[in-house]
Order: C-alpha cells, then sequence, then structure tokens
C-alpha cells in the first residue's frame, strides 16, 4: 500500500470534528507550500517573461483596473 493510500484510509477513519481540523491544516499547509514555490520561481526568473509582457501590454493601454472589473469582497 502506497502512503497515499495509506493516507487515504486514514482520512477516511477520522470523526467530523477530526476532518474539519485536518481540512484547516491541509489549506494553511497548501497555502504556505504554494507561497514558497511561487518565490522560489520568482527568484530563479522564471515569471520574468510573463511579468514583462503583462508591463507590455499595460503600457501598451490593453489593460484595466482589477477593482473595476472584480467583484468587492468584504473580510
Amino acid at each position: 500500500m502506497s502512503k497515499i493510500e495509506k493516507l487515504e484510509e486514514e482520512i477516511k477513519q477520522l470523526n467530523q470534528k477530526e476532518l474539519e481540523e485536518f481540512r484547516r491544516w491541509f489549506y494553511e499547509f497548501d497555502a504556505e507550500a504554494w507561497d514558497l514555490k511561487l518565490e522560489d520561481d520568482i527568484r530563479a526568473g522564471k515569471l520574468d517573461q510573463l511579468a514583462n509582457e503583462a508591463l507590455d501590454a499595460h503600457k501598451a493601454g490593453r489593460s484595466r483596473e482589477l477593482w473595476n472589473i472584480l467583484p468587492l469582497q468584504v473580510s
């Protein structure tokens, strides 16, 4: 049985409260991993081309302000 399969079986055994705690923990864990990967990619220059294309498009008038197109979200 693989590690993933073992984890799946363990997760299936969690009660509702434990599952809620696991979800909260995993959400935070996954968000942190995503942030670290993004930071690594930025430092490695992997997003430079996309950033330059976005800046060029903005300079050429092919962009809009986000708050004019995204719905207002209240925390």
